[in-house]
């Protein structure tokens, strides 16, 4: 073998592989320090960008569920308002229909008269008390209760709000509704049965969107549970394999430094020939 001062070639080819060993190794002690062996675009950019873009949509899934959480909450004001409401009519009805029976007195008629008024009233408290975060879905403009449905913000599901208010399409008892004597008392009957009946399809719409906005929540948290697992199978790193991998590259980080000082003896044997 050649021996020259100029030119080591076993230093170099030392060097090289020392070098080598040391980038192996910075990166498996970035694994196991982050957990990750996808942690920036060098490290793998495909992988990074399309794990980034998931993480986005988990992000945004988290307001999906907010939305969510406030549609569900908006809903059930309107549905509590509802059967409050129903309750109320339950109890007009039975004033109505004794109201409407002959052979009354004075005195009773108009005690049924004054019960009744005030359960009609109290429709309007109700109404007027149904708010949620500045919404109203039973009152006279009434708002609607909407959760987003995807990432994107569309497939939006909507649960329109609906006007209870007397007089009303749905809720047909008016302000005037008096039960005077058996001939107001027969029509007050008639307008309260019409709108029990209309409630009820109503409270039973309002059911129907407010379990779809639960299963919907579901399905959100679900779906973001999916995406984690699948970022964590894309990114993770085998901490187990790393650590052994850590471990193997240490002594041949310490078996390169030996080299590469043995290496840089060789200019030493030189000197011998001379003596």
């Amino acid at each position: 073998m050649a021996i020259s001062v100029n030119t080591n070639q076993g230093a170099m080819v030392a060097l090289q592989t020392l070098s080598k060993t040391d980038r192996e190794l910075q990166i498996t002690q970035n694994r196991v320090s982050t957990g990750l062996k996808v942690s920036t675009a060098k490290d793998n950019g495909a992988i990074w960008a399309i794990a980034n873009k998931m993480r986005s949509d988990v992000i945004a899934y988290d307001r999906v569920t907010e939305s969510s959480e406030r549609a569900s909450a908006l809903v059930d004001t309107a549905i509590a308002a509802g059967e409050s409401i129903m309750e109320l009519l339950n109890e007009m009805k039975g004033k109505a229909l004794a109201g409407s029976q002959a052979g009354l007195s004075a005195s009773a008629q108009a005690a049924l008269a004054a019960d009744f008024a005030q359960m009609r009233d109290q429709v309007t408290s109700i109404i007027a008390n149904a708010s949620f975060d500045g919404a109203n879905m039973v009152g006279a403009s009434p708002a609607n209760a909407l959760a987003l449905g995807d990432a994107a913000g569309g497939n939006t599901i909507t649960v329109s709000g609906a006007n209870l208010s007397l007089a009303g399409t749905i809720v047909t008892v008016t302000g005037a509704s008096v039960l005077t004597d058996a001939t107001t008392s027969t029509t007050a009957l008639g307008l309260v049965n019409t709108s029990i009946t209309n409630l009820g399809t109503q409270l039973a719409t309002w059911g129907a969107g407010a379990k779809r906005i639960s299963t919907h929540k579901a399905f959100v948290s679900k779906l973001q549970d999916a995406l984690n697992s699948g970022i964590g199978a894309m990114t993770d790193a085998d901490l187990s394999k790393e650590s052994a991998k850590l471990q193997a590259l240490q002594v041949k980080q310490q078996l390169g430094v030996q080299a590469l000082s043995i290496a840089n003896q060789s200019a030493q044997t030189a000197l011998s020939l001379f003596r």
